[in-house]
């Protein structure tokens, strides 16, 4: 099948070059994102490859049907940057990667955890300069404290694992309670509960309609004054105007997020030699109390490797069958 792979960055060409071993597709790497502007690059390809930052709203995908393409390969999980209704309106179908690495973004999760308690950025930029002073770098145990955790899938599920090993409590939040969580001790409460009792927060769970915005000041208020609240997950499960209310009066102590809810125009490219427009993110960056990484979380070896082998499956399954396990649609 010929592709039309969006926003190929060097580090993912190589292993979905290996992978291309295998199923053979004739694929086409741009660096670009998929755009109102780039989308004629589609052209003449009966797929497109694209990342979780490139937004397929309706224009685009009727643009892309026009072309010809048949089919969107999404080498992500979520898959709410897509108009689903749209798609099916166009006869595109939108495939995913439902799982590549859990482990990946549940110990990424926990490294955020670490070095904020810990303070380790701020050590070692310290040190490197000869500074060994201990002021302000004080930090807490975790052995004991009890961590909740909202969405209990796979990552959730080890993120809970790690954290056990920690010797600390787990609660979770989640509609759909996980009996393989029940049986590794996990308790599930009510959502008033576990933001009252959870001394960290850590998001597990997809962005949908009834998760958008789920941290936002009415469930922040609730909180425990200094909790630690993670985000690996998708950046619009947090109002960031009340996040930052919250670090400022210090109902928040710690914030640590892989993920943020205006990303797209920003992460996984340099900006280092422009001003940084968002004044939101501007605003997060300027407290020391937060730790900001660029949705690397899924960043592994194995899951680049696994990402790109599900990928590639999806489209010849869709290539042979006219459907894939994978697809995802409008429920």
């Amino acid at each position: 099948m010929k592709i039309a792979f969006f926003n190929a960055k060097p580090y993912e060409i190589e292993f979905f070059k290996k992978a291309n071993l295998t199923d053979g597709h004739q694929i086409c790497y741009f660096e670009m994102r998929l755009t109102e502007q780039t989308v004629e690059l589609a052209r003449g390809h009966e797929a497109i490859c694209t990342f979780v930052n490139d937004v397929l709203g309706r224009s685009l995908l009727e643009r892309l049907s026009q072309l010809g393409v048949k089919l969107v390969a999404l080498r992500s999980a979520g898959y709410n940057q897509v108009d689903l209704v749209a798609a099916r309106e166009f006869k595109i179908s939108v495939v995913r990667v439902p799982a590549y690495s859990p482990y990946a973004v549940a110990e990424h999760a926990v490294a955020l955890l670490l070095t904020l308690n810990r303070k380790t950025h701020r050590a070692h930029n310290r040190v490197r300069e000869g500074n060994f002073s201990l002021e302000g770098l004080l930090g807490f145990d975790l052995h004991g404290m009890t961590v909740g955790i909202v969405g209990t899938g796979k990552i959730g599920l080890c993120f809970a694992e790690i954290m056990k090993g920690f010797q600390c409590r787990i609660l979770a939040f989640d509609p759909n309670p996980n009996p393989e969580a029940i049986k590794r001790g996990v308790e599930y409460v009510g959502w008033e509960e576990f933001l009252e009792k959870s001394s960290i927060i850590s998001l597990h769970c997809p962005l949908l309609p009834q998760t958008h915005y789920i941290i936002n000041a009415k469930a922040i208020e609730k909180m425990q004054k200094g909790v630690v609240l993670l985000n690996t997950s998708r950046g619009g499960l947090v109002e960031t105007t009340a996040v930052i209310e919250g670090l400022k009066s210090g109902k928040i102590g710690y914030l640590g997020i892989d993920v943020y809810e205006e990303e797209s125009a920003l992460f996984f490219d340099d900006h280092s030699g422009e001003v940084i427009q968002d004044d939101l993110l501007a605003r997060l960056m300027t407290f020391p109390n937060v730790l900001i990484t660029g949705h690397q979380a899924f960043f592994t070896e194995q899951a680049l490797e696994n990402i790109a082998m599900t990928t590639l499956s999806n489209v010849t399954e869709f290539e042979r069958q006219g459907s894939c396990r994978n697809q995802v649609g409008v429920e």
